[in-house]
């Protein structure tokens, strides 16, 4: 399958990293390459890109449509939130820019075998890294309904989390629920009818919890978000794509820890720098 993924904010991604031409720039989401390729566009021989994903499919596109530039390119295959690991295995100290575009790429949606999308039928799968053995299945056919309620409400800040859950519990008392399209079903049958005339598809919210789930989204945002600055050399740029609340208030509460340090004696209940 050919790797179409579009890339969010193109133009002001490559404004904000101000690249220059013989940096060390990562891009810790490579995807198909499509942030990628403006970074490498703009380096020169001297330059070096380094992609990371987890996904081997999105390695192995990247890395046949950024042959036509110059720059040196490195490809890993690990989670942006290794990137300490990684620079380190690279024998690299620093870098001049990272760019991180978040959430699930429009080719492991149009992929149906891969389980994201709730619009075709497929296996419960979602796992960004295929390797990965925990994937959509062990949570919905494993998860408590306590724990299911908490993850769709926590991680989709869906309302109808707690009727969901039970919905999803109640279906597996005839059988392991498998496919994608099975799920969306109860999902629909627990929303009231009047609730899913309204907004986004009925199942998009639980979906996305699921997925954040499977593949530890927030917990590995949390880490990267801070290792990067530290690897950043002075003066360099760290740009980051957020595509919900959540993701975002992570981004924004690091950025914040870092401009502005608690200096706060550990005692004290509450900070007041």
């Amino acid at each position: 399958m050919e790797f179409r993924h579009v890339s969010v904010m193109f133009s002001e991604c490559m404004k904000m990293l101000n690249i220059r031409p013989d940096g060390i720039y990562v891009d810790g989401t490579l995807g198909g390459g499509g942030h990628s390729s403006g970074i490498c566009e703009r380096l020169s021989q001297e330059g070096i890109l380094i992609g990371i994903d987890r996904d081997r499919d999105a390695l192995n596109a990247a890395s046949k449509n950024l042959e036509r530039f110059n720059c040196e390119k490195k490809f890993v295959q690990s989670n942006y939130s290794n990137i300490k690991q990684v620079l380190d295995e690279l024998g690299i100290d620093g870098i001049d820019g990272a760019l991180l575009d978040l959430g699930v790429s429009s080719f492991q949606l149009d992929n149906a075998a891969r389980g994201f999308s709730y619009m075709q039928d497929a296996p419960l799968d979602m796992r960004m890294n295929a390797d990965d053995s925990f994937s959509a299945y062990d949570v919905v056919n494993g998860y408590s309904e306590k724990q299911l309620t908490e993850i769709i409400k926590k991680y989709g800040e869906e309302r109808w989390a707690s009727r969901i859950s039970n919905f999803i519990v109640n279906r597996r008392k005839q059988g392991e629920i498998t496919s994608t399209g099975q799920l969306v079903d109860i999902i629909k049958a627990a929303i009231p009818a009047s609730a899913r005339r309204e907004g986004p598809h009925p199942a998009k919210r639980t979906f996305q919890a699921i997925r954040i789930e499977v593949n530890e989204e927030l917990t590995q945002l949390e880490r990267a978000v801070t290792d990067f600055m530290d690897v950043l050399n002075p003066g360099g740029r760290l740009c980051i794509i957020t595509f919900h609340s959540l993701e975002d208030r992570i981004v924004k509460e690091k950025f914040n820890e870092r401009l502005h340090p608690c200096t706060c004696p550990k005692e004290f209940p509450v900070c007041v720098c």
